[in-house]
């Protein structure tokens, strides 16, 4: 796991690890984080491949200004990891295309 678990300047708090699903596996985030913070904790890199040409994308801005880092949170298509909090149980998927439901992409985002 690659964690900031020491830093010169800000306080690290200690906080209790919950599991999360991620692409059917489980996962452990610290609560409070952000779902793109436990991702990164655990070496995923790659959030959402485009629709049009299916590149991989992931956290970029990390402020919510961008869609990089958008997947699919419990069910719902193109959430903001970087501003979702983690909760326990919550299930995380790798979108691929602009997340219609049905699987259609229309060539968008």
């Amino acid at each position: 796991m690659r964690r900031v678990t020491n830093h010169p300047i800000l306080e690290i708090e200690d906080k209790a690890e919950i599991p999360i699903v991620v692409d059917g596996k489980t996962l452990y985030a610290r609560e409070g984080e952000t779902v793109a913070a436990a991702l990164t904790a655990n070496g995923i890199r790659v959030f959402r491949h485009t629709a049009k040409r299916h590149e991989p994308r992931g956290l970029f801005c990390g402020i919510g200004q961008c869609t990089d880092c958008i997947m699919e949170i419990d069910g719902v298509p193109n959430q903001r990891t970087c501003m979702t909090i983690v909760r326990e149980g919550m299930v995380v998927n790798t979108q691929n295309g602009n997340g219609n439901s049905g699987g259609k992409d229309d060539g968008h985002v």
